[in-house]
């Protein structure tokens, strides 16, 4: 059975800057902002990347679980690694045999979510998801609304190529990570132990930025890297390393 990412959720103190930034270096705009997030105090936008999504997510009122997280990180940062699979049910029964704690769970006619709890799962929140009829990544995709291919733009980058997860140890995130998605666990070109799902990459890396645990960075898959670094640059968004800094997170370019 395959498992893809679909979408990696972001969070920062305020919305309108992130997206602005966004838009000038990935040549990327929201699609759909979703009016149910309110029920947890925040505001959001989900961003179409080819056929996968960034959301960014924001507080609007104090005693959030997303303002929480943004003073235990200090400041703008990664979420959740969400993921879309083919068939719910044994995902669900695996979670309930290895005792993985839930922080959200419901089924609709057509989606079927399962929000695991970071303190289970290790580096960062994990969503695994199922979309009835999404097995064509052109199809529907609940979190982002009916009509996001209207906001497609791939003139800059085309896709998610893979997600970094930062923590104290790796190989141990990994395994667990493994085991919840019963993915093999292998290891990228640098020797970090990552997960290959269906179209991407998750990969695990020691947390050395003073910002403990938690979703890092993202590889993008880029069309014109020379207007994404140019924007960036313009912005004051480069990194030493040669990555972009989008909301508190390392951006990477790659082919």
């Amino acid at each position: 059975m395959w498992l893809r990412l679909r979408q990696v959720a972001l969070v920062a103190g305020e919305l309108a800057p992130v997206l602005d930034d966004l838009k000038a270096v990935l040549g990327i705009e929201p699609g759909f902002r979703d009016p149910g997030v309110a029920t947890f105090g925040l505001e959001n936008a989900v961003i179409p990347i080819g056929q996968q999504f960034l959301e960014v997510v924001a507080p609007v009122r104090e005693g959030t679980t997303a303002g929480r997280y943004l003073e235990r990180r200090g400041g703008d940062g990664g979420y959740m690694v969400i993921t879309q699979c083919e068939q719910h049910g044994p995902v669900k029964q695996r979670v309930h045999d290895l005792g993985v704690r839930k922080v959200l769970e419901f089924d609709h006619a057509d989606y079927h979510c399962l929000q695991l709890h970071p303190g289970d799962t290790g580096g960062s929140f994990l969503e695994i998801d199922e979309q009835v009829g999404g097995e064509d990544m052109d199809g529907p995709w609940e979190p982002a609304g009916r009509n996001w291919r209207a906001a497609v733009r791939t003139d800059v980058v085309r896709g998610i190529a893979a997600a970094e997860v930062q923590v104290g140890d790796p190989a141990k995130v990994a395994a667990r990570w493994s085991e919840i998605t019963a993915v093999d666990l292998t290891a990228d070109g640098a020797g970090h132990p990552a997960l290959v799902l269906a179209n991407a990459t998750v990969r695990f890396v020691p947390a050395t930025d003073g910002r403990g645990d938690g979703l890092g960075g993202i590889d993008l898959t880029v069309v014109d890297r020379a207007a994404a670094l140019a924007a960036a640059e313009q912005r004051g968004l480069m990194a030493a390393d040669g990555s972009i800094r989008l909301c508190g997170m390392r951006v990477r370019l790659v082919d």
